[in-house]
């Protein structure tokens, strides 16, 4: 609780950090309410997956995971979860192939989609983009773009 002799500044950080632990947030008179997501990981990579779930995790959400995009489809028709990360090379079905299956689903068009990969070009983020993908990253995410874009894309879903 912030004390009488804290700046402004220092109480309203007080708050804030206060408040992500209770799930909804105060701040210069406007109220947030955060939702903690299912959010599914779709990646050939434990590694990958490993170090995606940490950091979702970390801020609350609820993961699960697929090692391949069939698997991942699979999932995310069964499961519905509120948000999937994608990753581009797979052996099978590649990502830009199981975002557009997804997108023209109608069970799974609601879900947003990014995806987070190695493929750096600017045609592969278009690309992405036109297969249904609401956001693309390239890999290694920071901590603060992966949680800022998944933050965006779930507060525009609820």
């Amino acid at each position: 609780m912030p004390s009488s002799s804290m700046s402004t500044s220092h109480a309203e950080h007080a708050v804030i950090w206060s408040c992500a632990m209770d799930a909804s947030c105060r701040y210069r008179g406007r109220t947030w309410n955060i939702t903690m997501a299912r959010i599914l990981i779709i990646d050939d990579s434990p590694t990958e997956i490993f170090a995606l779930t940490r950091i979702l995790e970390g801020r609350g959400h609820q993961i699960t995971s697929a090692c391949n995009a069939e698997e991942g489809i699979a999932r995310a028709h069964s499961e519905k979860p509120d948000l999937i990360l994608m990753d581009v090379v797979m052996p099978g079905m590649n990502g830009f192939q199981a975002t557009r299956k997804l997108a023209k689903s109608p069970e799974t068009a609601h879900i947003p989609i990014i995806m987070v990969t190695t493929k750096d070009q600017e045609t592969d983020r278009i690309w992405g983009l036109r297969q249904g993908a609401q956001e693309y990253i390239v890999k290694p995410p920071s901590e603060a773009e992966l949680l800022g874009k998944v933050d965006v894309l779930l507060s525009r879903a609820h």
